[in-house]
Parts: structure tokens; sequence; C-alpha cells
């Protein structure tokens, strides 16, 4: 136990000196440290919304949206359907939550509801497939209409799905603006909660968040509202200006004149070349860019409309052909609204609006205060261990206070390096491990303390010591690292925080007090070759 190859003390020695260096950033000034030639790259602990202030948001699914797109889904569904069976129809709209139709031919009712039943997709309601099977709509036949109606399995189901959608659509929209190790998380049936630390602009976060992002490329309407309150044509409906809702513009609602953006593959922000204004240079797919290829070719002279969220961003005239599946989109913008706008195209668009519940913005003050308690606690902590251990064990108690700085400064560098986040629940795991360090030192020294007593000399009361306290270090330290487990899989949020910090402080525990104390104690021991252990 006390023999150490020049490989192993050698190991030992490099580890908790790089758990120094990379710690080192947090207590060195930034400027003076980005100035050294090799380390400049080190960061420090990222801290978290509690400590540094930033935006707190709380999201909820529309449900009234989800369902009218779930309605003009099945509305298309059943058109489809019918029109590919030849079965005349009517009267095909939304009833209620809903959607009815009218079978023309009493003689085809049997026929169109085999047909329009295989629309009603089953939805389990229970765990790992146990569960009985329901249908995500009912079917039900009076006379000749047909009608649909959404079940609650199956809008529970269609949520959990558009959570689970706008989580990864969140998330890319949130990296794109460079924040740092921001919480994005499900809460409860139809919620999501964001927490971005270091923004202090909500209001920012709520229209990046906010914005569904369908685009659409439709052509305008040959006639246009010449007064307030006039109804559009047939096959056009009425859309608002983006910058001035009052203004109403008026665009074909036909598939043919209409080009989704779901095919785009890029959007980037940039400057006209002749106005040097903001605008949003976008990509087709090689599906997208046929698509609007035809629709620019067949319509030179005309104006089309962008159509962002149902809004009208810009109504140029086709000069020419677009053929090369790449275009611009400009409409007054700021340079932040075209960074925001190629950002929410980029990620793609929301299954459903997100309408906001909750928002808050947590100041820097909070944060300053709560890291100077963190650091006070800490240091009281640090001070309590170490005089304790000093006035318990004399000498063998400074090796273990030596020990206890190695154990801080290498669980800090291990959460820098792995780029964590700080938050007070963290700061606290950070503190029970101070306490927690020294135990495995004390166990060790007690039974040495027994050896001793009993007559061994000092080598064989320390191996004996060392070697039969590891069992129980080991049995102590398991125990708490099935916490952390549990507290990290069933946890979130500041919870995880507390579960990631004591189990990195658990396991570097175990290396200062039984590797690193060791390997000080065995060079101490055989370099003075003491006659009485100064215990």
């Amino acid at each position: 136990m006390l023999n150490f190859p020049r490989w192993k003390s050698i190991s030992i020695l490099l580890a908790v000196v790089l758990g120094v260096i990379f710690a080192l950033p947090n207590v060195v000034d930034r400027e003076f440290w980005s100035k050294l030639p090799v380390l400049h790259d080190l960061q420090p602990l990222v801290l978290g919304l509690d400590l540094q202030g930033g935006s707190h948001v709380l999201l909820e699914v529309d449900r009234a949206d989800l369902n009218s797109q779930l309605a003009k889904q099945l509305i298309g569904d059943i058109r489809q359907a019918l029109r590919e069976q030849k079965i005349a129809y009517s009267g095909l709209g939304r009833a209620g939550a809903g959607v009815n139709v009218r079978i023309t031919n009493p003689d085809d009712v049997s026929r169109a509801m085999s047909t329009l039943g295989k629309l009603s997709q089953p939805v389990n309601t229970g765990f790992f497939g146990s569960g009985v099977a329901s249908n995500d709509f009912n079917i039900r036949r009076e006379g000749e209409v047909i009608t649909f109606d959404p079940t609650k399995a199956g809008l529970e189901a269609k949520i959990g799905r558009a959570i689970q959608q706008s989580l990864e659509i969140i998330g890319r929209r949130i990296n794109a603006l460079g924040t740092t190790e921001p919480t994005i998380q499900r809460q409860g049936v139809d919620r999501i909660l964001i927490q971005v630390p270091g923004l202090q602009d909500p209001e920012r976060l709520k229209a990046l968040l906010g914005q569904t992002a369908k685009l659409q490329f439709r052509l305008v309407c040959e006639s246009q509202p010449q007064v307030a309150g006039e109804r559009p044509p047939v096959d056009c409906e009425e859309v608002p200006d983006l910058k001035n809702p009052q203004q109403m513009l008026w665009v074909q609602t036909s598939s043919r004149a209409t080009v989704d953006g779901e095919d785009l593959t890029d959007a980037q922000p940039t400057f006209d070349n002749r106005t040097n204004e903001p605008i949003v240079s976008f990509r087709f797919n090689q599906k997208g860019a046929l698509r609007f290829g035809k629709l620019t070719q067949e319509n030179v002279g005309r104006p089309f409309a962008i159509v962002l969220d149902n809004k009208v961003v810009s109504a140029p005239v086709i000069n020419e052909p677009i053929l090369g599946g790449t275009g611009q989109i400009s409409g007054r913008f700021t340079t932040q609204e075209a960074n925001d706008l190629a950002i929410v195209l980029r990620s793609g668009a929301l299954p459903a609006r997100l309408t906001v519940v909750e928002e808050r913005t947590v100041g820097p003050s909070l944060g300053s205060d709560s890291i100077r308690a963190g650091v006070i606690a800490t240091v009281i902590g640090t001070i309590g261990v170490v005089v304790f251990m000093l006035v318990g064990y004399g000498f063998f108690g400074l090796i273990a206070n030596i020990g206890l700085l190695a154990h801080l400064s290498i669980t800090v560098g291990l959460l820098s390096v792995l780029g964590a986040t700080l938050t007070l629940p963290g700061i606290a795991g950070l503190l029970l491990t101070l306490g927690m360090a020294v135990d495995s030192n004390v166990l060790v020294y007690e039974r040495i303390r027994e050896e001793s007593r009993a007559g061994r000399s000092p080598v064989n009361a320390i191996e004996t010591g060392f070697r039969a306290a590891l069992a129980t270090i080991v049995d102590a330290n398991m125990t708490t690292m099935i916490a952390v487990v549990v507290l990290f899989m069933l946890g979130s949020g500041p919870v995880r925080g507390f579960a990631v910090t004591l189990g990195i402080g658990t396991a570097t525990t175990v290396f200062t007090a039984f590797t690193f104390s060791r390997l000080i104690i065995a060079y101490w021991l055989w370099s003075y070759r003491p006659k009485v252990v100064p215990l």
C-alpha cells in the first residue's frame, strides 16, 4: 500500500497539477489569464441563472392553434382520400372541434366510411406499449354526414409530439444566439421551461420563441381591397402586413400558387448590395428549388407575397424567373431582426404556437449577493475543517488539509473543463464535499492510531490503517454515488446541478484522501523513518 512506482507517483502529481491549472481561471484575473500562451483557451466555471442573472420564460402550447392545424390537416386528408376513390362530397369543413363532410350519393356512404376509417390512427395510452389502444379520432355517421371527433387520448398524444418537436427547435434557436448553458426542459403536459443565463432581454427571447416560423411564398391576387372590411374573392384570403397590421393584402389560397418554406435548407442575415439594408438570404433544397423556380417562371411580372406566420413580410414583383433555388427576404428589418428571422427559419417551424405563461428577469445583483454568500460559506467551512484536522491530528491533519486543497482544486477544475453550470445548489454540493473530503482521512487516521497503540511499527500501522479502511471508504462513498445517480436521473435543473457537483466531489474525495494523501505520507515515511506515529 505504501510502495508507489515512479509512473504512478508522477501520474498522481500530474492529476493534481492539472486540476490546479484548470481551476486557476476562476480566481485569476481574466485579462491576465488570456495573455498566457498555452492556457488562454481555458474557461472559468459557467454561472447559472441564479448567480449571473438572465431570462426565465415558461411557454405553453396553444391548444386552440394546434386543434386548428390538426383540423386543416384532416380536411386535406379527407379531400384527397375521397377524390382518390372518386366519391362526390360537399360541405367539407370544421364543426366545433371536429370535421364534417357530406357524401353526395347515399350509395357511396358505406364505401366512404371504409375509406375514411383508415385516416384514424391508433394511440397507445399505457406505458411500454401495455396500455389500451384507442384512436385519435372517433368517426360517426348521421345519414349522409360523416363526422370526425378528436379523442382526448389523440389530442394528448399530439400535444406530446408537439412538445418534443418544440424542444428540439427551441434548442436550435437559443443555441444560435450564442448563449451559454441554457436550460430547456418539459414541464408538465404542455409546457416548456426556458432559462437563459446572461440574457437580460426577455422581450427578444419571447419574440424569438413566439414565432412558429411558417414561411410561405404566395401569389398576390389580381384584385385588392379598396375599402376596409371588403370580402376577398374566391380562392383568395386576407393577410395583414407585418409592419402595419391595419393594411391588408389578398393572396391566393391555391396550392399551385404557394411554395412552403418547409424545403428551406439555409437562411443567413446579410445586406442588400444596392440599399445596404439588412436582408435575409435563403436557399431551397432540390424539391423546393424546382417548385419555386416553376412558380416564378410562370408568373413573371406578377407580385408574390412572402408570408411568415400568416403575416406579409414583403410583396416584391417577380422580374425574372428564380431558378437557382436561392432568394432574399427584405422587409425594412433592423440588423437584429434580420439575424433573428434567419435563426427561426434555419431552425424550422414550430408545430404549434407557444404562448408565454410566465416570464421574469433575474438581475445580476441577486447573483452577486448569492456568489458572495456562497464564497463566504465556502471559506468559513474550509477554515473550520482545516482547524479541526490540525487540532485533532497534528502533522497528519496538515497532510489531510493539503489533500483538501487538492480536492477543491480538482473538483473546480473538472467542473470548468466539463463546462458545467454552477448554481446555488451546486455551491451547496461543493461545500458539502469539503466536509466529506476529510471523512476518509479520519477513518484512516483512527485505524492507524489503533494499530499503533497495539504495538505495531509506524510502517505496519500506517500500511494496515490504509488497507483496513479502504473497504469502509469505498462503501461509504458508493452509497453517496447511488444517491447522486438517482438525483441526476429523476431531478431537473438545480437538483441536477447539485448532483453533478456532489458526484464529482465524491469521486475527487476518494482520490485525494486515499491516493494523494497516501503518497505524501509514504514519501514522508521513507524519507524520515520515524520511530513513532505522530498521532
